[in-house]
């Protein structure tokens, strides 16, 4: 009897085991996007870029975003619930005092008066519900769980706000360069009205008379004008999306880069089954669904009887003075048992009602691992086909900047045709923009790489 509570004082609540077994997707042996098998990913991936500056962005938003202090703060609550569901395993200690003065007046015949008590106590109690059957350390695994879901979601987070602000750092870069291409192309189009003007003004006439082409060279000024405001009003934008994430008043006056920078070589993408115990995110559906498992258990384990233990010693006296005299000392040792019998159907009905969150929590950790197997094959082969297309685009960009230049020198030396000359610098300026945009949308599904990949990175509040 004296040795049943000290084998249960010694069966401490702990976290479920893995259960990764559970996930009937299939792991392939390599990428279907990449021949590459090298082991490991990059731990460092935010310095992978080269840009001091952005290191020192990522670091201010994970510190100073709100939506982390949000998720740090859901953390901090999952592992007091964690706590409070442990302490109900414990002995609850309780202390209470009393005083009580009380005068009762007697009236009628044949005596009248009245007589004045009083009365002194303290009770120091203790209560304690046997764990017997392990159905409460059952509750406190899954809170355990919990809380691990909670803080691998945390490290979700980190991960994704390092992601955007990676992104909108490099669409500010993009932003400053589509704003000097963009000042560029006004100075082309500007540069070209004025050699139509001067034709116009010498009376050289042909193909359809100078005038409909100086309209048309001014109506080009006018548009590249247009443009530039645009290009103006994204570069605030982006400036303004990358001081929001950063915790900042979003009053546009963050410089950026001036251009976009080269995008590395692919990174290594590790094998697909480390896949599974490196993204926070399946690690996170994974503590979920062990957690309802418990749960299960904990709902099954109702069904047995609860025994409570309770004990009191305190003093009851008449005399304030004698309040700590052992000689007035009470005291009582009770136990109890609780067996439910009826309950309507409630601990039958909790049951199945756990089972289902545990078979809705067990699809999600299979959605789960397949959408992230369906992440990085999509960046892996958005590595390929974009590298590829980047390659045709800057080809195409260098023919149309040599055919511009060429449509204007021979417009200039008065063989030229106005309208070969607006085609070539209109193509031309359109190849520039396309190629920046098309080299962010690299660095874009690089960073969307290193995230699917679960690559981790480090700062200097970590």
């Amino acid at each position: 009897m004296l040795a049943t509570p000290l084998l249960l004082l010694a069966c401490v609540a702990r976290a479920p085991d893995l259960m990764l077994s559970d996930v009937n997707q299939p792991v392939p042996g390599k990428w279907a996007a990449t021949n590459q098998a090298r082991v490991g990913v990059d731990i460092d991936w935010v310095k992978r870029f080269n840009d001091n500056a952005l290191s020192q962005f990522v670091d201010e938003a994970l510190s100073s975003n709100y939506e982390m202090s949000i998720a740090a703060e859901r953390v901090a609550r999952a592992y007091e619930a964690a706590r409070v569901e442990g302490a109900l395993t414990k002995p609850q200690l309780t202390l209470s005092s009393n005083a009580d003065r009380r005068k009762t007046r007697f009236i009628g015949f044949p005596f009248g008066g009245s007589t004045l008590s009083e009365s002194y106590g303290v009770d120091l109690k203790v209560d304690w519900e046997l764990d017997v059957w392990g159905r409460a350390r059952a509750g406190k695994s899954a809170a355990i769980a919990e809380w691990q879901a909670g803080s691998l979601d945390y490290r979700a987070a980190r991960a994704s706000l390092a992601a955007q602000v990676c992104k909108a750092w490099f669409a500010l870069a993009e932003a400053n360069q589509q704003v000097s291409l963009a000042r560029r192309a006004l100075r082309t189009r500007e540069q070209t009205e004025d050699a139509v003007r001067g034709r116009f003004q010498r009376d050289m006439q042909e193909e359809g008379g100078s005038a409909s082409q100086l309209r048309l060279s001014q109506t080009d000024v006018a548009t590249a004008k247009a443009e530039l405001a645009n290009r103006q009003g994204n570069q605030d934008n982006a400036r303004r999306q990358l001081e929001l994430l950063m915790g900042r008043y979003p009053a546009a006056r963050l410089l950026g880069r001036v251009a976009l920078p080269a995008v590395a070589s692919t990174p290594p993408s590790g094998l697909p089954s480390e896949l599974l115990l490196r993204r926070p995110d399946i690690m996170a559906a994974e503590r979920r669904y062990a957690a309802k498992v418990k749960r299960i258990k904990e709902a099954q384990l109702a069904i047995f009887p609860s025994f409570t233990i309770t004990g009191s010693t305190g003093t009851t006296t008449e005399a304030l003075s004698n309040i700590v005299n052992s000689d007035f000392g009470v005291w009582s040792v009770g136990a109890n048992l609780l067996q439910p019998l009826l309950t309507g159907g409630r601990v039958r009905g909790e049951i199945r009602a756990r089972k289902s969150s545990q078979r809705e929590a067990l699809a999600a950790l299979h959605q789960t691992v397949l959408s992230a197997f369906g992440e990085v094959e999509q960046a892996l082969s958005g590595e390929l086909w974009l590298r590829r297309r980047e390659r045709e685009m800057l080809e195409a960009r260098d023919l149309a900047r040599d055919a511009a230049q060429a449509a204007e020198d021979d417009y200039r030396e008065g063989n030229g045709n106005v309208l070969t000359l607006f085609v070539a610098e209109t193509r031309k300026i359109q190849l520039e923009s396309q190629s920046v945009a098309l080299r962010r949308l690299r660095l874009n599904n690089r960073i969307d790489l290193h995230l699917a990949l679960g690559g981790g990175f480090e700062v200097n509040d970590q």
